[in-house]
């Protein structure tokens, strides 16, 4: 492979630090040659530090004088309590590394996030919203110049087919889409923006279960709101931190009735 190749996957991967040497030097050369995201490879790279300083001391705490006396009295309940505690710590890192780019909670009562298996299609879609909103020169892979191809590309690689949205009558054009990763298979995402330059944007997910109707729901990441549904083949997050409630559930209505059949 080439650095003329170079995938969202393999920046995550460098970041993450799971690359072969051969291909690790391969990402270097490439970032060196785009410097935007060589920058948002650092911000990715501070993150980790900041999680890992936060983390990092949890490990060294001694075990609660109260858990040690349960460990006293069966070796069993010891095990228990090291795979409850080294569960909650896997768990605990694995939402600070999704929620990405702040440690921020998410803005979701507890009960709703445990029993909603869309939370987090929901909560993807704002850190991806968050991570490519306030990009410039690359806010997209494939511009509206070349909608019909955009379309055609992600929906082979869903494997349903997409839609862009038109929202020109509430004042927001299509800048354009990427691929990205998600938790079971490649994700699209659409973005918009008014003349003012307000973004907001579509996360569309394939969707393989039986539940394949919801209603809308709202969650909020820091600025960042997002209503998210399901509908038929398609999983749908719309995602903005420039939009208030109000006007982003007029958005999500409005593609919403769009996607009826």
């Amino acid at each position: 492979m080439s650095s003329e190749n170079i995938t969202e996957a393999d920046v995550q991967a460098f970041v993450d630090g799971r690359l072969t040497p051969e291909r690790a030097a391969e990402v270097s050369q490439w970032l060196v040659e785009h410097p935007d995201d060589a920058e948002r490879v650092e911000a990715y790279k501070r993150i980790g530090e900041e999680l890992r300083s936060r983390f990092d001391p949890v490990m060294s705490e001694p075990l609660p004088i109260r858990l040690q006396r349960a460990a006293s009295r069966d070796t069993r309940a010891a095990w228990r309590i090291a795979g409850f505690a080294a569960g909650w710590l896997v768990i605990g890192g694995t939402l600070g590394l999704l929620a990405g780019w702040q440690l921020h909670a998410w803005r979701m009562p507890a009960q709703t996030a445990l029993t909603d298996p869309n939370f987090l299609m929901a909560r993807r879609a704002a850190v991806a919203h968050a991570v490519y909103s306030p990009e410039v020169r690359h806010p997209v892979e494939v511009g509206a110049d070349q909608e019909q191809h955009l379309i055609a590309w992600l929906s082979k690689r869903l494997g349903v087919k997409v839609k862009a949205p038109h929202l020109d009558d509430i004042g927001m054009s299509l800048v354009g889409g990427r691929l990205l990763p998600g938790d079971a298979g490649p994700v699209a995402q659409f973005m918009y923006q008014n003349d003012k330059g307000r973004r907001l944007t579509m996360y569309v997910r394939a969707e393989s279960g039986q539940h394949r109707e919801t209603a809308f729901r709202y969650a909020r990441e820091n600025n960042v709101g997002v209503f998210y549904w399901v509908d038929r083949d398609c999983g749908y997050a719309i995602a903005s931190g420039d939009l208030n409630r109000e006007e982003l559930l007029r958005v999500a209505t409005t593609v919403y009735k769009q996607f009826e059949p």
